[in-house]
């Protein structure tokens, strides 16, 4: 293994001051990353770095500086990281522990960045909510209101406000005069606790729709601790909207855009920023991810606005870098933009395409390194091993996934924890790794056979293919030899969080702006 240098706290703190660019990376599983970490730290797990580094961090030179909290992974991600080409990877001095002994701020939950600055925007600008009492009072006098979920459709589709509509985020502006054309109709925007409801509402405040605006408070969490009922399943979206309203809602998003120092770019402009190497540019399509994949502009990434602002150290793990906005509406982008812009970033809208420039079609896909070699076997093959004593089945899978359906008799294993599945699994004859389509089980081919000694073949296809050919599946928690750690159970996501945890994330939630002072580093402002 290489020497790796240190970066220190002090070193990082001074980098985010000066606002050159730099990723810090948690390479813990999500769960132990949501209990502490500082607050631009971007989690990616070491479990999954190969299939996520090259997009979050583009930029091979990038200063990227990873840790954990003991645990042993960061000099594996960090050696991991230069083996896969990147040049300035440091080790962050006394990992999580350092940081809060230099004096460091710790945050907890996920999305921080993001949460924290929509509880500034509601501290300075005061955005009106309404107590879920309120609202449950107007819903039964039948009041002229509308009611728009600001969250991602499937999240509405779980559980929703009743009477809901799923408009997500960078929606809102775009599409509000058509869902309340009477200026006299009140419009409430829901989430599932505070940010995306502050943000949205906030959003029209600032574009000068001329409804009355408010933020249902606190959400569906306010909803559910007030003791009213939520609806589920439903499926209620908006519709098209006319080329009147496009416009109208184009100019107020540019208005506010302006008012952000939102930057302008076209094509020539975004050539020369990518033309500059020693800066890292991410190119990303705000629209939705039916539009994008019906036509986009070659090398973007789909994002839809509302997202992308709730979850921007997901997509853009590198703090300092430039970010340049697509839509094809004026709207979309120049809302997403405006919001990103207050949060400290560099960030460009690009202005004057054609329908010719979406010329790309189809999904986004990750850019990958090279993917290793493996020995592979069929499901039909793997059923008749499985017939036979000796296999053994490794699912790499997301816990919920493999909880959701398995191949019979497969374990479910963290490979950040490999060493000691195995142990507990104990030996087998030979070993058959997969997960969704076996991407990620295949760059754990080689670490299996490393610590096992045993054969170990790759299941061609993944437990889909298995799936597809008819074979049989498993639910249920039926052998987990990793613990589930791999995401944090969010209090504001499902309908069966206790109270209390519920109550506990809207009590950490006001605080975030005390906790904001404290760390000193953010470089947020409100407009």
């Amino acid at each position: 293994m290489s020497q790796i240098a240190v970066r220190t706290f002090h070193d990082i703190r001074a980098a985010l001051l000066a606002r050159r660019e730099l990723a810090l990376l948690d390479v813990r599983e999500e769960d132990p990353f949501a209990q502490a970490h500082p607050l631009f730290a971007a989690n990616l797990p070491l479990s999954r770095l190969e299939l996520e580094i090259h997009a979050r961090v583009p930029r091979r030179d990038t200063p990227i500086t990873v840790y954990d909290d003991g645990e042993g992974l960061a000099p594996v991600a960090a050696q991991r990281l230069l083996d896969l080409g990147y040049s300035d990877v440091a080790l962050l001095d006394g990992g999580l522990s350092g940081w809060r002994n230099a004096g460091g701020e710790l945050f907890r939950d996920v999305n921080v960045p993001s949460k924290a600055f929509g509880e500034l925007v509601e501290a300075e600008r005061h955005t009106p909510s309404l107590a879920a009492e309120e609202v449950q009072a107007l819903l039964d006098a039948r009041a002229d209101a509308v009611i728009l979920d600001a969250r991602r459709f499937d999240e509405y589709q779980t559980m929703s406000i009743p009477g809901g509509i799923s408009v997500p985020g960078a929606e809102l502006v775009l599409r509000v005069a058509e869902l309340a054309p009477d200026p006299r109709t009140r419009v409430i925007v829901n989430c599932a606790g505070r940010t995306r409801s502050i943000i949205g509402t906030q959003s029209l405040l600032n574009a000068g729709i001329p409804n009355p605006v408010a933020a249902l408070r606190n959400g569906t969490i306010g909803w559910t601790l007030a003791g009213q009922q939520l609806e589920h399943g439903q499926t209620r979206r908006f519709g098209a909207i006319s080329q009147d309203t496009r416009k109208a809602a184009a100019q107020r998003a540019r208005a506010v855009a302006d008012r952000a120092g939102v930057e302008r770019l076209d094509l020539a402009g975004l050539a020369q920023w990518q033309d500059e190497h020693d800066r890292t540019t991410y190119l990303l399509d705000v629209r939705t991810p039916e539009e994008y994949e019906a036509g986009h502009l070659p090398g973007s990434r789909s994002t839809p606005g509302g997202q992308l602002v709730q979850e921007t150290d997901h997509v853009a793990s590198v703090r300092g870098a430039r970010l340049v906005l697509v839509d094809d509406d004026g709207v979309r982008a120049n809302m997403s933009a405006s919001w990103l812009a207050q949060m400290g970033w560099q960030v460009a809208v690009l202005d004057g395409l054609s329908d010719a420039d979406f010329s790309e079609r189809g999904a986004w896909s990750a850019p990958l390194p090279r993917q290793p070699r493996a020995d592979t076997i069929d499901p039909t093959t793997l059923a008749d091993w499985l017939g036979e004593p000796g296999t053994r089945v490794l699912d790499f899978t997301a816990s919920a996934n493999y909880a959701k359906r398995h191949i019979p008799g497969a374990a479910w294993v963290l490979r950040s924890q490999l060493k000691q599945a195995l142990e507990r699994l104990g030996t087998a004859e030979r070993y058959v790794l997969t997960c969704g389509s076996s991407l990620l089980a295949r760059f754990a081919v080689a670490e299996v056979q490393a610590l096992s000694g045993k054969p170990v073949f790759l299941l061609d296809g993944g437990t889909s293919a298995w799936v597809a050919a008819g074979l049989p599946t498993e639910d249920g928690e039926s052998l987990l030899a990793s613990p589930r750690i791999d995401r944090y159970r969010r209090p504001y996501e499902g309908t069966d969080n206790p109270r209390e945890a519920m109550q506990g994330y809207l009590d950490w939630e006001f605080g975030l702006v005390e906790q904001l002072g404290r760390d000193g580093t953010h470089g947020f402002f409100v407009i």
